[in-house]
């Protein structure tokens, strides 16, 4: 089922792709979209079936070079099928929006066929994301994260004859590659320092990775928060955090279903994903928790003053889209990965919606996006109206204070700002995330109030032929909204309930267990965190000794233990004996002291750290991160203040937008200087252009100029048309005809031979 799941999109794509010749236009939108909801159907029953316990599914052997041994396979554990239900259910309801949206384009000229390359595209792309999303070592994450990066090119520059959207494409495309570079540091340092790309023998080395020192660039760097920091750099690049997220509003270029599909539902979130995916490294990278938790919330608060001012409709949701993603990192940044991913998760459904709405108001206004040319839509468009305010009220928080009743995002956005209030003590993060859901609000409901309020603007007769979506995108809009309604009540225990159904939920070991050393020793605690939150004692002394005659080594990605004179590994529920006097997988006790004794030797000897077990569960928390704890018992004020702010911001927009629309124009000429900053995106386009896009093109001009033009050219034209010329003029004066000018010439030769011979030595 699984691998029907990973390969339906990829044989769809293939199809639609090659051979939409033989089976048609319409055969190609239909096998895409069918298998799309096959993948989807499989997707759910794997959710809802799977248990805690992570399955490895191998299918085939892929990579084999020196110790590099690696697997084509598939990691089953609760972020996997988290992220299966958000890619195919998305995935799948755009591809039948699709239907009506794609269909009679105003890009293409009557005749000309698109559709199967564009049905082509988002399979390829949601395979790709899938192979991201169930990889089971780096190496095949990194295959699906530069997959969707292709795929994102492909789709965003889909009107290949407009400047801009190839422009677009090519910028998303560059941009990446400054995170994705990041990102294959981080995956070569963990190669060189564990001699594994396996997620198991990672995770299993992590506590390792933190006692040990790596030089790079002629500094020296403690490992866990080097290689943390690495890859959370691709990370900034693919969830288009601050610095590298110029691409994703510049993305809009693409058509509306992409944008649904990659820049707000998948995507994006494979960075969120990432982090928390590396969850057992980045709980020992406390330098880079903080670094993710505090660019998390600067992004969330830049990308919603941004949002304020942008009146392009989808530039707005992007805008949203951005500071929502910043949002989950501060989550999994204070180490709550689990509302991470339950923002997530929340933010698939309301955000895709917001952008196939906004698709289906562009789709009545004839391909208008300027929100200044919209006005009094809601009777022209109800069920678009309906669905639009329905993501309104889940993305700005909208439900009962104190209750775990209300739209999604009140309960996912709630939770990731209690925890920020409890990991930042009620910082610099908590702060910027209250600010930005005050902002949220505003420039949510300025797009409810400019679209479906207010009087018609614009071009008269665009309003007057405006017309509601067909069923065909309407379907998609409705499962999406009753998602935005029930998604955060019906699974919040799940990701933010007590610890025990949050441990259960995501298959790690009760938490009082896991905890049981906290008071303890370090001594205690780094065996705590060694053994992965499966340490079946409190004192590392009480380890459960192996069998007699038996050597206790480390053997990452296997859970061992010593039975009887026999060891036994245990590798996703199968148990296979192995003979006596067997070298058996580390007794917890002594990970530390094998750490210890390596350490030193790595940068020497370039010998893998030593491991201890990899922890059970989808994610992991370390012994100290109470977290969520004291996310829980935060006080009321924290737990109340995103719905005042969400308050604060529906009045603001109500009063500029409805009560007295000329306010936001006289306010912008007041604040000239702030709004022009906001409407120009701080900037950050002018400045980049400045520093990177001039100097680029001068220096290419140098060595153009100065480089090919005089040094190469002016080198080998030189040899060309001067040396040698000269040269063949002086040959040409020897050639006279005469026998006695070469038989002097012979003379000549012979004597200064035998010149050179006898002041040589001859033959000595």
């Amino acid at each position: 089922m699984e691998t029907i799941i990973l390969y339906a999109p990829l044989v769809g794509a293939l199809i639609a792709g090659f051979g939409w010749r033989l089976i048609g236009e319409r055969g190609a939108m239909w096998i895409t979209t069918g298998l799309l909801f096959v993948a989807c159907f499989f997707s759910w029953i794997v959710f809802l079936t799977h248990g805690p316990e992570t399955q490895h599914i191998q299918i085939l052997r892929w990579v084999e070079s020196g110790s590099l041994s690696t697997d084509w396979s598939i990691r089953l554990d609760r972020l996997t099928s988290i992220m299966l239900i958000v890619v195919t259910t998305v995935s799948a309801l755009v591809h039948l929006y699709s239907f009506g949206y794609m269909d009679h384009d105003p890009q293409w000229s009557e005749g000309e066929v698109y559709k199967p390359r564009f049905f082509a595209y988002l399979s390829f792309f949601t395979f790709a994301m899938l192979a991201l999303v169930t990889s089971d070592n780096l190496v095949q994450m990194f295959f699906g994260w530069e997959g969707v990066g292709v795929a994102s090119y492909l789709l965003i520059g889909f009107y290949y004859r407009k400047p801009s959207a190839n422009a677009a494409a090519i910028k998303a495309f560059v941009v990446n590659r400054v995170g994705d570079f990041g990102f294959l540091l981080g995956i070569l340092g963990l190669f060189y320092l564990t001699d594994s790309i396996r997620l198991d023998d990672v995770f299993a080395a992590s506590a390792g990775l933190a006692d040990t020192q790596l030089t790079f660039l002629w500094t020296e760097w403690n490992a866990a928060n080097l290689i943390a920091f690495l890859l959370f750099v691709g990370a900034m690049g693919k969830s288009a955090q601050l610095f590298l997220h110029t691409w994703l509003p510049d993305a809009m270029e693409g058509p509306t279903p992409v944008s649904a599909l990659i820049h707000a539902a998948t995507m994006v979130t494979a960075g969120v994903f990432l982090v928390c995916r590396m969850s057992p490294l980045m709980e020992y990278a406390p330098e880079t928790l903080t670094f993710i938790t505090f660019m998390g919330a600067s992004t969330a608060f830049v990308a919603a003053t941004i949002g304020l001012v942008q009146n392009d409709i989808k530039r707005v949701i992007a805008y949203s889209t951005m500071s929502q993603l910043g949002y989950m990192f501060v989550a999994a940044g204070v180490g709550v990965y689990s509302v991470a991913m339950f923002h997530l998760l929340t933010h698939a459904f309301f955000k895709a919606m917001l952008f196939l709405g906004a698709g289906s108001v562009i789709h009545a206004m004839h391909h208008e996006q300027d929100m200044r040319n919209y006005g009094n839509l809601r009777k022209k468009i109800p069920y678009t109206f309906g669905a639009m305010l329905i993501g309104t009220l889940a993305i700005t928080g909208v439900g009962i204070p104190l209750t775990h009743i209300g739209f999604a995002g009140f309960l996912s956005k709630d939770a990731v700002i209690e925890s920020a209030w409890a990991g930042t003590q009620g910082g610099y993060a908590f702060w910027m995330l209250v600010v930005a859901a005050l902002f949220t609000s505003f420039y949510s409901w300025r797009l409810m109030f400019l679209t479906f309020y207010g009087k018609a603007r614009g071009d008269r007769h665009t309003h007057e032929h405006a017309h509601e979506s067909p069923k065909v995108m309407l379907i998609p809009l409705g499962v999406l909204a009753v998602g935005s309604v029930l998604a955060g009540m019906v699974w919040y225990n799940s990701f933010f309930g007590d610890h025990n159904t949050v441990n259960r939920f995501f298959g790690v070991p009760a938490h009082a267990e896991a905890s049981e050393g906290h008071g303890e020793t370090a001594a205690t605690e780094d065996h705590a965190a060694d053994t992965g939150n499966e340490a079946p004692t409190a004192e590392a002394g009480q380890a459960e000794p192996a069998a007699t005659d038996q050597e206790v080594v480390a053997d990452t990605g296997d859970d061992e233990s010593a039975t009887d004179g026999q060891a036994v590994v245990a590798d996703a529920g199968d148990a296979e004996p192995a003979a006596d006097g067997e070298t058996v997988a580390a007794e917890a006790a002594q990970g530390d002291a094998l750490v210890d004794e390596a350490h030193g030797e790595a940068d020497a000897d370039h010998a893998p750290v030593v491991s201890g077990m990899a922890p059970q569960g989808a994610i992991f928390t370390g012994p100290a991160n109470h977290v969520m704890d004291d996310a829980h018992h935060a006080p009321v004020w924290v737990k109340v203040s995103p719905f005042i702010a969400m308050l604060i911001g529906f009045v603001v927009a109500y009063w500029f937008y409805i009560v007295n629309p000329a306010m936001p124009r006289k306010l912008a000429e007041q604040q000239r200087p702030l709004y022009l900053f906001l409407l120009n995106k701080w900037y950050f386009d002018e400045l980049y252009d400045v520093i990177f896009i001039r100097a680029a093109k001068s220096l290419g001009r140098l060595l153009w100029k100065g480089g090919d033009g005089k040094a190469i050219d002016g080198s080998l034209n030189g040899v060309a048309m001067g040396i040698v010329p000269f040269f063949t003029r002086l040959a040409g004066r020897a050639q006279s005809g005469y026998i006695f000018t070469y038989a002097f010439a012979m003379v000549i030769g012979v004597a200064i031979f035998i010149t050179w011979m006898t002041l040589s030595g001859g033959a000595h």
